[in-house]
């Protein structure tokens, strides 16, 4: 068996996976329950649309979806949603925070710094750049850490007003909730220990099991007749919650291979030296901040909120800040997506 350092690999491989899920342990602390305005805890939205209505007008979204990057144009007034979120009570009291579904878990994205106990990252910096422009102060969020799959019923259910967590827009989405304009392009990459024959999204899966995250993207490339896990020849195991198990996994070596947006598998390289990115991306996909498709000025406010970060400086300051040191080989040369709007 191969060693490092005096140490067999397999010791360094459950040494990182005992740290990582440590993380995961560590960052699950309790979020505080937030009842909506009328304290039922449903979406307490006026007016919603019927589920049948809702329905009809996702299939005519997904029916017509040509660019699903392509947002509303941005504007700062107020609408219903900005007025329901500012006004939301609990017990009397109105809450004054924006409600934002983030990651825990995923290393320079969302995650809960060990030394201070506080979520952090380049996806936090955003979630807190919304919050300031709503309440002007970029703390009034409370942020709800939700896995991968739950991320659109979270939003459909009213439980909080934006998705911000590495999720990435397509068509399929667009049926069910809206996105903001694009933040940051990444795509699909394969993760293996750095000891591995595997060299790519490629003929050496063939036999190889293979993890990923149970509504991603990654998911839906595997599901691929024509090029997923079934024509490859590899295994595709049962997906999980969040793709930190996936590493977990790959580390306790019971999958060879994790399948990820290369932005994430970077942060989990950067986190354990012991596994690696192999071949070249082989999907481009762009980020985008989440909301319920009834939200339509909400998206409006958020792209201005964007159409701002990136005029400003504070995208390329957030991108040095949380990502340059370990996703540059990743990303490529740094900069953020040119916003497309509907006509």
């Amino acid at each position: 068996m191969r060693t490092m350092g005096g140490h067999s690999m397999r010791s360094v491989r459950s040494a990182a996976a005992v740290t990582v899920c440590a993380l995961g342990v560590a960052t699950a602390i309790a979020v505080p329950a937030v009842m909506d305005g009328d304290g039922s805890g449903g979406d307490g939205r006026d007016g919603a649309r019927s589920p049948h209505t809702m329905r009809a007008g996702a299939e005519a979204a997904a029916d017509s979806c040509r660019d699903p990057e392509a947002s509303l144009r941005p504007s700062s007034a107020s609408g219903p949603a900005i007025k329901r979120i500012k006004d939301r009570e609990v017990n009397g009291h109105k809450l004054n925070k924006l409600i934002a579904g983030v990651d825990q878990n995923s290393y320079r994205w969302g995650y809960r710094d060990p030394a201070t106990g506080d979520l952090t990252g380049f996806d936090i910096d955003l979630v807190r750049a919304i919050a300031e422009d709503i309440f002007g102060d970029p703390d009034a969020v409370i942020f709800r850490t939700i896995p991968t799959s739950q991320r659109i019923k979270a939003l459909q259910q009213g439980k909080v007003d934006v998705v911000v967590r590495t999720m990435t827009i397509n068509c399929d989405r667009i049926k069910d909730v809206a996105f903001s304009t694009a933040y940051f392009q990444a795509g699909q990459q394969v993760l293996v220990a750095d000891d591995s024959p595997i060299t790519g999204y490629n003929k050496t899966l063939r036999g190889k099991k293979v993890c990923t995250a149970q509504g991603s993207t990654a998911e839906a490339e595997l599901d691929k007749p024509d090029t997923g896990a079934e024509h490859l020849g590899a295994i595709k195991v049962k997906p999980v919650p969040n793709q930190l198990d996936c590493l977990v996994r790959l580390q306790l070596g019971q999958v060879d291979a994790v399948i990820t947006d290369n932005a994430l598998a970077a942060g989990q390289a950067a986190q354990d030296p012991s596994v690696k990115l192999v071949g070249s991306r082989f999907t481009d996909e762009f980020y985008g901040v989440a909301m319920n498709k009834n939200d339509d000025d909400l998206v409006r406010r958020v792209n201005k909120v964007l159409e701002n970060y990136r005029q400003g400086g504070a995208w390329m300051r957030a991108y040095q800040k949380w990502l340059a040191k370990d996703f540059s080989t990743a990303q490529g040369n740094p900069a953020p997506p040119a916003p497309q709007y509907k006509d």
